[in-house]
């Protein structure tokens, strides 16, 4: 792949989590996020990208997340589950994303906030038609996404590198 064409990250937070007496680690989905997460799923598939490589948390409350979602998909990406992910600042969901091989086009990232609401403003540098206003009035809630472009290797992600061109959360 060339690195002059387009590729999209995807940043997802993992839908609405219970509060059971376990660590934060293993808290699950409550049921309002078992909806949530499968409704978001329909969301990302009407996108229409074509996602080659899923980077989910290990947290109990992504991976049920993700696997409601990709239901909804027609084609299953690769997916990893990522430790760093768990709890990670916007710099360190940069440096995942480094790592990324460079075939890959299309990446969504399950994770959670501040992180993901961090990242997503971090970088993007501009924004088409009303996401970011939209992005900053709703905060980033339980199974929103956002969906950004750069151009360049996954190398060359950093601040500002990409445009915001879609912000949905469940409430939108």
């Amino acid at each position: 792949m060339s690195v002059a064409e387009p590729r999209r990250i995807v940043l997802f937070r993992h839908a609405k989590a219970d509060w059971p007496p376990v660590t934060d680690h293993e808290r699950p989905l409550a049921e309002r996020g078992r909806m949530d997460a499968a409704f978001a799923g329909r969301k990302l598939a009407d996108t229409g990208i074509p996602f080659d490589l899923a980077l989910c948390s290990t947290a109990t409350r992504t991976r049920e997340t993700w696997k409601l979602a990709v239901h909804e998909f027609e084609h299953r990406p690769k997916t990893v589950y990522e430790e760093r992910i768990y709890e990670a600042s916007p710099g360190e969901l940069i440096t995942v994303l480094n790592e990324t091989p460079d075939d890959v086009r299309n990446v969504l990232l399950v994770g959670h906030n501040p992180g993901i609401h961090g990242l997503a403003d971090v970088l993007a540098g501009s924004a088409e038609g009303d996401a970011r206003d939209r992005m900053v009035r709703r905060g980033f809630p339980a199974a929103a996404f956002a969906v950004l472009t750069f151009t360049g290797d996954w190398k060359s992600v950093e601040p500002g590198v990409a445009t915001l061109v879609d912000y949905w959360a469940p409430t939108e």
